[in-house]
Formats: C-alpha cells, sequence, structure tokens
C-alpha cells in the first residue's frame, strides 16, 4: 500500500468554507478517488491542516487527482490555504515516525 502524509496551512478564519466543502466534496472527485480506492483523512488544529491518504500504489493516487474536476478543485481549496508565488498551495511532506497494528504491516508492504 502507497501512502503519503502532508500538513499545510489555511488563511485566517477559512476553516468552515474548508471544512464545508469537503463535507459536500464534488460527486466527480469523490467518484474518481472511490474508483482508484484512494482513503484519506484530514485533521485540524488551528488554522494548520494534516492530510494523510492511503492508496494502493502511487499510480492510483495520481489517477484520482488527474483531469479537470482535480485542477479546478486544487484550485478552489487554493484560495483558502496559503500559497507560494504562482498560487500552489505550499505544502511539507512529513515523515512516518511509527506505524502499529494494520499499518505496521500495511505500510511494510
Amino acid at each position: 500500500m502507497w501512502s503519503k502524509a502532508l500538513t499545510y496551512q489555511l488563511k485566517p478564519g477559512r476553516y468552515p468554507e474548508y471544512k464545508k466543502a469537503h463535507d459536500e466534496v464534488w460527486p466527480q472527485l469523490a467518484q474518481a478517488m472511490a474508483d482508484n480506492q484512494v482513503n484519506m483523512v484530514i485533521h485540524h488544529h488551528q488554522e494548520r491542516l494534516y492530510l494523510y491518504m492511503t492508496a494502493p500504489t502511487e499510480e492510483h493516487f495520481i489517477r484520482s487527482h488527474t483531469g479537470e474536476v482535480a485542477d479546478r478543485w486544487m484550485e478552489y481549496m487554493a484560495t483558502m490555504m496559503l500559497t507560494d508565488d504562482e498560487g500552489k498551495t505550499i505544502t511539507e511532506d512529513m515523515d512516518m515516525a511509527f506505524a502499529f497494528g494494520r499499518y505496521q504491516q500495511e505500510l511494510s508492504e
């Protein structure tokens, strides 16, 4: 199983809109992720977000986030997050420090 963890930061006061957007994730994007067996969870603390995602392979994840709908979603998300000079969300990869139980086995495969 492929996995990735990222952290990124919301612009001040944007969490309610960010949360609403994810509670109402666009059906086409949700279907693309389901079709590619992508799983994710996003945690929120203050204005920082922590994303953990898995898929059978990195290619599955890439397929789920490729195309016009995914591009529009990322542009929309960038309106709520800290971005670089090109308007891309600034993310930082997080290294896995510990895995236990099911994750310990699945992530070592």
